[in-house]
């Protein structure tokens, strides 16, 4: 029996576990701590993904033959590191390489060695300089915490005001912890922002069709950010000059850079890009799978996902396996009521049964849990409604048609998905 083990318990995991029971090769999925949409090949284990130890001790009794990291704070506690030390496959980066993503300083650095395109920018350790510097630059400017901040870290600041209060905010009243240490400004990017994956074996990399994620949590791209709202792919107005730029100017030369620093990457880079023209710039980069990214994704692609992930994890990606249907993929997300704020819990979930039964319609469990035999809401994004079809339009009609099947009390979604201007 083929074993997966996929560590996280959101949306993102559950997109991965659906697409990994699909392999003719995996027996069993299971999925750490998982969540209420775990059903068949797929079986949830009460493993916290900080837990390394626990994680370490399940994946050796059950002799677990790949290990799929999806959550990004498990890499970051060491699970890979440990995983590789025991002997055991993983995919994802270790410790070191995921501060690619960890550090926004050593991302920033790392770039500006290897001649990635970027914003212009300067880091700062002390409250003054950084203020001083940041009220020096044209406006917008950038103020980004340097490490992880559940992607609140980054503040755009349209006016003087506005840098008083991120560089107090992160680097005094320490909002982030430990991540507000240090800061980059930079200058703001100009351009229309996208999300392009790679998956990656150390020194080759497969790239992925490009996606755009909607992060404000009302229509019109208006409120506070969340973790996504949604998302589609491909983007049509990205071109395959794109793609290649973003191959050759950005990813490899990030694979070089970190090998070079005995910090080999393997698993997903996922930089964030800003493109003007032909122009294609790095926002930041991520070290693992987006989400909503990875639902859309694992709906296009097209092969075995348990034979990519674990030839990426053994140094041996061919990237002619990985391939993608024709056509579009959507997710809308289905979020409680206040969120990204406090949100209530524990509310009844129907109709994703009605919802499912519809052509193309897969719906991915983010929050949830089962109470009492009852599918309850348990976080800020509920459920992913995707769907796939021939073109952006029918593709999108078919998830909104979905989406008004499924309740839940206080249920939001913005109704604009794929909707942004080109």
């Amino acid at each position: 029996m083929t074993k997966v083990l996929v560590i996280g318990g959101g949306g993102r995991e559950q997109a991965l576990a659906w697409k990994l029971a699909q392999s003719p090769s995996v027996d069993k999925v299971y999925v750490a701590p998982g969540n209420g949409g775990s059903a068949g090949k797929i079986e949830n284990v009460d493993i916290g993904w900080l837990d390394v130890d626990g994680l370490l001790e399940f994946a050796q009794a059950k002799k677990i033959d790949l290990t799929v990291i999806g959550q990004e704070a498990a890499y970051e506690a060491g699970v890979v590191d440990a995983f590789q030390a025991a002997g055991l496959a993983i995919f994802g980066p270790t410790k070191a390489a995921g501060r690619i993503e960890t550090s926004k300083v050593l991302s920033k650095d790392l770039m500006a060695a290897q001649d990635i395109p970027t914003a212009a920018y300067k880091t700062f350790t002390d409250a003054t300089e950084a203020l001083a510097y940041a009220k020096s630059r044209p406006l917008p400017v950038v103020i980004k915490a340097d490490g992880l901040a559940e992607g609140k870290g980054v503040i755009v600041c349209f006016e003087a005001g506005q840098i008083d209060a991120a560089i107090n905010k992160i680097m005094v009243q320490k909002a982030f912890g430990d991540s507000g240490n240090q800061v980059v400004i930079e200058d703001f990017l100009k351009g229309r922002e996208v999300s392009i994956h790679a998956l990656c074996d150390g020194r080759q990399s497969a790239i992925f069709p490009a996606s755009q994620d909607h992060k404000q949590i009302n229509d019109g791209d208006q409120g506070p950010n969340t973790g996504g709202m949604g998302a589609f792919a491909p983007v049509s107005w990205v071109t395959p000059l794109h793609l290649q730029t973003v191959k050759d100017r950005i990813v490899q030369p990030a694979l070089r850079g970190l090998d070079a620093s005995g910090s080999k990457f393997s698993g997903v880079l996922y930089p964030g890009l800003m493109i003007d023209g032909d122009n294609v710039n790095v926002v930041e980069f991520n070290a693992r799978f987006g989400d909503p990214e990875a639902e859309v994704y694992m709906r296009l692609m097209d092969g075995d996902l348990y034979k990519v992930l674990d030839a990426c994890a053994h140094g041996r990606l061919d990237s002619a396996s990985v391939g993608w249907q024709p056509g579009y993929a959507v997710a809308v997300a289905l979020a409680s009521g206040g969120y990204p704020g406090k949100y209530p819990k524990g509310l009844p979930i129907t109709g994703i049964d009605e919802a499912e039964k519809l052509d193309d319609i897969v719906v991915f469990h983010a929050g949830t849990a089962m109470k009492d035999d009852e599918l309850v809401t348990a976080g800020g994004r509920v459920l992913y409604v995707t769907a796939i079809g021939s073109t952006l339009d029918e593709t999108l009609d078919k998830a909104y048609a979905a989406v008004k099947l499924i309740h839940f009390d206080g249920m939001h979604y913005r109704t604009d998905i794929g909707r942004r201007p080109v």
